[in-house]
C-alpha cells in the first residue's frame, strides 16, 4: 500500500494504516502523506519507511513507484486526504495501472465521480470506497436476513446520525478536522450531509437492497458563521414503494457518533446501533424480540466470515475497516490470479460513490425546491 494523505496530525489516515495491517494481507511501503514535503518526510521517519520511499507529493509517489520492480513497488494507493484531494490521485492512481481505496465521498464534485467511473470501468482495476460502516458482522447479517426474506416486503426505513461536536463553531478555533470538514473549497457542497449523511443513506441502501428514488430534504445551518449545513432532515421513498426517514445532524449537543437503523417490512423489524455494533434486534409483532450477537448461533455466512473473534469479545470501528481493507486485498488477489471475487467478502465501489455524490445533489436541490419531492435519478 502507498497512501496520499494521512499526516501524524490527521485522524483518518491512522486508522486507515491500523485497519490496512490487521489480517496481515497488507503492508505500508510508501506514502505521500502531506501537502507539506517536511510533514510527509516527518511522518514516513515515524513510521519507518525508508527515506527513499516517502515523497513529497502524490505524482512523484505514483511515478517512482512505477519505475520500480514489480514485487518492489506498490500494489494500490490509499487515499486518505480532504474530499478536494481525491479525484487527481485516484485518477492518476488507475490510469498508470495502480488499484485504489478512497475515502468518502469518492470526490468532491459529481461531474469527477462520473468520470472516475469511466476510468475505473475502462482500467478494470480494483476500486473501494471506504464506507466502513458496511464492515460490521451484524451489518452482514441484516443484509442477509433481509435477502432471505424474514421481514418479507420492506415498507419503512428509519436512519439516523446524530453527531454533536459541531454545536458550537469549532472551526474557528483552527480544529483541523472541523475546519476542512465545515469548508466549501475542501469538502465540497455539502457538510454534514456529504460528511456523514452519505454514509446514512448508503447504510441503508445497501441492508435493504433497494434504491432511493426521491427525497423530500431541509437542511439547515444553526450555528452561525458556518458555511455549510451542519442539520438535515430528509424524506425518502424507495423503489420497492417502501418509505423512509433519513436524518444526520452534527449539532446534537451530547451526541457521540449514533448511527443507527430501523427496518421495518410486512413480517417483521430489524434495528442495529453502530454504538452497540454486536446486537442486531429482530423484532416480530406479538412476540418477545429476539437478540443476535455477534459470533453466537447459526448466523448468516457472509456475518461469519467478516467475524473474527470468538462471542463477547467486542469488534468496531477498527474491524468493520478492516473487513474493508482484507475484502478489498482479497479482490486484488483475484484480479492478479484472472478470478472473480467471492460476493460474500464485498465492499463499496466507485458506483456506490457516484450514488453518494448525486444523492448530495438531489438533497441540495429538493432543500432550494419549492415542490414537495425532487427525482434521485
Amino acid at each position: 500500500m502507498g497512501m496520499v494523505g494521512g499526516s501524524l496530525d490527521a485522524f483518518i489516515g491512522a486508522v486507515h494504516r491500523r485497519a490496512a495491517i490487521m489480517d496481515g494481507e497488507i503492508e505500508l511501503v510508501c506514502g505521500a502523506f502531506s501537502s507539506s514535503p517536511e510533514k510527509s518526510k516527518a511522518t514516513g521517519a515515524a513510521l519507518y519507511l525508508p527515506e527513499d520511499r516517502v515523497y513529497g507529493n502524490f505524482e512523484e509517489m505514483i511515478q517512482k513507484e512505477k519505475e520500480l520492480p514489480e514485487g518492489e513497488r506498490m500494489d494500490f494507493v490509499s487515499i486518505v486526504t480532504p474530499n478536494h484531494v481525491h479525484f487527481a490521485p485516484a485518477k492518476l492512481a488507475l490510469e498508470n495501472g495502480f488499484h485504489v481505496v478512497c475515502d468518502k465521498p469518492v470526490t468532491h464534485q459529481t461531474d469527477d465521480a462520473e468520470k472516475l467511473v469511466k476510468i475505473v470501468e475502462d482500467s478494470g482495476l480494483v476500486f473501494c470506497l471506504t464506507h466502513n460502516y458496511t464492515g460490521y458482522p451484524m451489518v452482514k447479517e441484516a443484509k442477509a436476513l433481509i435477502e432471505a426474506g424474514v421481514l418479507g416486503e420492506i415498507r419503512k426505513v428509519i436512519v439516523e446520525y446524530p453527531q454533536g461536536w459541531l454545536s458550537t463553531l469549532v472551526e474557528a478555533t483552527g480544529q483541523k478536522q472541523a475546519s476542512w470538514r465545515t469548508d466549501p473549497e475542501r469538502s465540497g457542497a455539502a457538510g454534514g450531509l456529504g460528511d456523514i449523511g452519505t454514509h446514512a443513506e448508503n447504510l441503508a441502501e445497501y441492508i435493504t437492497g433497494l434504491k432511493i428514488t426521491q427525497v423530500c430534504a431541509d437542511l439547515t445551518i444553526f450555528v452561525e458563521g458556518r458555511k455549510l449545513d451542519d442539520d438535515a432532515n430528509v424524506l425518502l421513498r424507495f423503489d420497492n414503494g417502501a418509505k423512509g426517514i433519513l436524518q444526520n445532524s452534527q449539532i446534537c449537543n451530547g451526541e457521540e457518533n449514533d448511527l443507527n437503523i430501523r427496518v421495518y417490512g410486512e413480517l417483521g423489524g430489524l434495528e442495529w446501533n453502530q454504538m452497540e455494533p454486536n446486537t442486531l434486534f429482530h423484532k416480530v409483532q406479538g412476540s418477545p424480540t429476539r437478540i443476535l450477537r455477534t459470533g453466537v448461533g447459526e448466523l448468516s455466512e457472509a456475518a461469519q466470515v467478516n467475524t473474527r473473534f470468538p462471542a463477547g469479545h467486542p469488534e468496531g470501528y477498527l474491524e468493520a475497516f478492516a473487513n474493508l481493507y482484507r475484502n478489498f486485498a482479497m479482490a486484488v488477489r483475484a484480479h492478479w490470479e484472472g478470478k472473480e471475487q467471492d460476493p460474500l467478502y464485498d465492499f463499496p465501489d466507485v458506483h456506490d460513490g457516484l450514488r453518494g455524490m448525486k444523492f448530495i445533489d438531489t438533497v441540495l436541490a429538493s432543500d432550494k425546491s419549492g415542490e414537495k419531492w425532487t427525482d434521485f435519478v
